[in-house]
């Protein structure tokens, strides 16, 4: 059965990182994704590099004008195209998105940066860290009195920038199927890794958040949304933030004191309170405590490994990680009730098939 973007035309400049990960999801939704790689970099796709699955992979020599012509001949005939070079390199190689719009003006011209297409850092180098430092969002995560936690390349590259491109190329295709007109859409992970932070500027202006590392409602500063060791070196995650689940948890774990109720929400008594939270969860083993927690509203879960994870029943009923190729990975998201996602098959493909099937 074809996912929602059946029909969807999308060329994919390779890359790393972002824009391959936004390629990735509107592949596993259906779109036809040709990937264009430089000469010996293509042919069928590794099965390890997941975020290329999906896709059909074309060699073209960018640097030879009569192939940079065949390139825009398959423009005329797409919906999107997705890049992820610094400002001015698609330019250079005559596939700038005046040029693209001059072949076909419905185009969604997608383009993935860390700084963005403008400002004083356009032309600079840097990774997901960078990104992330400059939006304030590195600043917040992390211990008390510890230095930030780098929170892998999750917030900048994937969140920040894979899918906040794919939300900019899906509405512009909208837009363009509404009027004939394409656009450039111009997807910054510092932009978005800002975004990702809006409910934090929200508390901010309220005076609900500090600028104090792990002294905060969401940043493990409260004794009753963190991580917590156990007696076999493993981990729970506490998520009871309401009353109700907060009492629950209380409950289940024989802690009948009052003053831990009434003063809940009192930062003044978070630090003292962890260190009771902390030392009655080092009494049993983590999965010990799961048995008494986990699935109730307490809020408790496993902090799970990479392997953990895939075994986890809740995981396995819905199919969260599959294996494809030989390997194991995350599943398409989100579900579909009439149009459900797939990994497609990648393979190999001359300009010429694509052409043939797209026109």
């Amino acid at each position: 059965m074809a996912g929602p973007l059946e029909g969807l035309k999308v060329i994919e400049m390779a890359g790393l990182g972002p824009a391959p990960f936004c390629a990735m999801l509107l592949a596993d939704m259906g779109a036809q994704v040709v990937r264009i790689e430089r000469p010996g970099k293509g042919g069928a796709a590794d099965p390890v590099n997941v975020t290329v699955r999906g896709r059909e992979i074309i060699e073209l020599d960018l640097r030879d004008s009569a192939r940079v012509g065949d390139l825009l001949d398959l423009v005329a005939q797409a919906d999107v195209l997705i890049e992820g070079f610094r400002p001015g390199v698609m330019e250079r190689l005559g596939l700038g998105p005046e040029v693209c719009h001059a072949r076909n003006p419905a185009l969604v011209y997608g383009r993935m940066t860390g700084w963005g297409q403008t400002g004083p850092l356009a032309q600079a180098a840097g990774h997901d860290i960078n990104y992330v430092a400059i939006s304030g969002v590195l600043n917040a995560i992390g211990t008390a009195g510890g230095p930030p936690v780098v929170p892998l390349n999750l917030v900048g590259d994937f969140g920040g920038g894979g899918m906040l491109l794919a939300f900019g190329v899906l509405a512009a295709v909208l837009r363009a199927r509404q009027t004939g007109q394409g656009q450039v859409v111009d997807a910054a992970m510092t932009d978005g890794t800002a975004l990702l932070s809006s409910m934090m500027w929200g508390f901010r202006a309220a005076g609900h958040w500090s600028d104090a590392r792990g002294t905060n409602l969401l940043d493990g500063g409260a004794h009753f949304y963190g991580v917590y060791e156990c007696a076999d070196g493993k981990y729970l995650a506490l998520g009871s933030i309401e009353p109700q689940f907060y009492a629950e948890l209380l409950q289940r774990c024989g802690l009948t004191d009052n003053d831990l109720i009434t003063h809940q929400r009192n930062p003044a008594c978070w630090n003292d309170y962890r260190q009771r939270f902390g030392a009655l969860f080092r009494t049993r083993t983590r999965d010990a405590w799961c048995a008494l927690l986990e699935g109730t509203d307490a809020c408790v879960s496993p902090v799970l490994a990479w392997d953990e994870a895939v075994q986890h029943p809740h995981n396995q009923a819905r199919g969260t990680f599959v294996r494809h190729d030989g390997v194991t990975q995350p599943a398409p998201a989100p579900r579909f009730s009439a149009t459900p996602g797939s990994i497609q098959p990648g393979r190999a493909a001359s300009l010429d098939q694509v052409r043939a099937r797209w026109s």
